[in-house]
C-alpha cells in the first residue's frame, strides 16, 4: 500500500467517524404491547413505554442529567382541512388546504418543557413539539410546511387534538432513576389502524446524545376486520353484499311497518 492509498483510507475513515460519531450511551426500550387489537367494543387504552440509558467507559463522568423526548406517529395519509363561512344565512365551504402524507396519530412526550431541553434551533431541527413537526401541505402548485400560526395548520392540529389524535405533554416522561424511564402512550377509541413508529431521543445539556426506535401495530379483529378486508381485496363482492343487505333491510322494514 503506497502513501497515497494510505492517506485515502485514513481520509475515508475520518469522514465515516465524522458522519457517525461514537456514542457513549445507548437506549434500551420496549413497549408493553406490540400488537393492539380493536374489537367492536374497543374504547381505547394506554400502552407503556419503558427503558434505560446504558453508559459505557467513554461516557463523560460529568454527564448525569438527561432529557428524553418520545415521538409516536401513526400511519400516514392525505387529509383536508376546510374553511367555512356564513353566507346568505348558511355555512358553506369557501377554501381548503390539503395535508400530504401526515401522521393520522401524533404524540410528543418529554420529561421537561421543550424550551428547557434544547434551543429553538435544535427544537426545529429535531421537530420537538407540535409546532415544529413538519406537516406538508399543497399550497397551489407547490408543496411546503408553513409557519405554525397558519390558520389552516392551526385548525388541522386543533381538530386532531380535540379527538385525542394529536397531543403533546411535557411532563409525561418520568425518570424512575437517573437512567430508568417510563411514559404512557394513550390510544383513544378513534385510533387509526396500522403501524405506529416510536422514536426516542436522548438529550443532555441541550444536545442530542443518541436516539432509538420502536414500533407497535393496531389491528382490527372480528366482523369489522372481515368487512374491511373484503372491501379492500374483493370490492365487487363487497358491493354486491352491501346492495343485498340494503335490499334485505328495506324488505324487513316494509314488513314491520306494513299497515294491514
Amino acid at each position: 500500500m503506497n502513501a497515497r492509498t494510505s492517506f485515502g483510507a485514513v481520509l475515508v475513515l475520518s469522514t465515516i467517524f465524522a458522519v457517525f460519531p461514537a456514542r457513549a450511551e445507548r437506549l434500551i426500550v420496549s413497549v408493553s404491547n406490540h400488537r393492539v387489537t380493536v374489537t367492536p367494543n374497543y374504547s381505547g387504552e394506554e400502552l407503556v413505554l419503558f427503558g434505560s440509558v446504558e453508559k459505557d467507559a467513554s461516557t463523560p463522568a460529568s454527564r448525569t442529567n438527561y432529557d428524553l423526548v418520545v415521538t409516536v406517529s401513526g400511519p400516514r395519509a392525505d387529509m383536508v382541512t376546510r374553511r367555512k363561512e356564513r353566507k346568505f344565512g348558511i355555512w358553506i365551504n369557501t377554501d381548503y388546504r390539503q395535508f400530504l402524507k401526515v401522521p393520522t396519530y401524533l404524540a410528543l412526550f418529554s420529561n421537561r418543557p421543550f424550551d428547557a431541553i434544547a434551543s429553538p434551533e435544535v427544537q426545529r431541527r429535531q421537530q420537538l413539539g407540535l409546532n415544529n413537526v413538519l406537516l406538508t401541505q399543497r399550497v397551489g402548485p407547490d408543496y411546503a410546511d408553513v409557519v405554525p400560526n397558519d390558520p389552516f395548520r392551526s385548525a388541522f392540529v386543533r381538530l386532531r387534538s380535540e379527538h385525542g389524535l394529536y397531543r403533546e405533554a411535557t411532563s409525561a416522561v418520568t425518570f424512575l432513576t437517573p437512567t430508568l424511564f417510563r411514559t404512557g402512550i394513550p390510544l383513544p377509541a378513534e385510533v387509526p389502524i396500522g403501524t405506529y413508529d416510536v422514536e426516542i431521543k436522548l438529550f443532555s445539556n441541550g444536545a442530542l446524545v443518541t436516539r432509538t426506535e420502536s414500533a407497535f401495530e393496531i389491528v382490527k379483529v372480528g366482523f369489522e376486520q372481515f368487512v374491511a378486508t373484503t372491501a379492500r381485496q374483493n370490492g365487487f363482492i363487497y358491493g354486491l353484499f352491501t346492495a343485498f343487505m340494503a335490499l334485505m333491510t328495506g324488505w324487513m322494514a316494509s314488513i314491520v311497518f306494513r299497515k294491514d
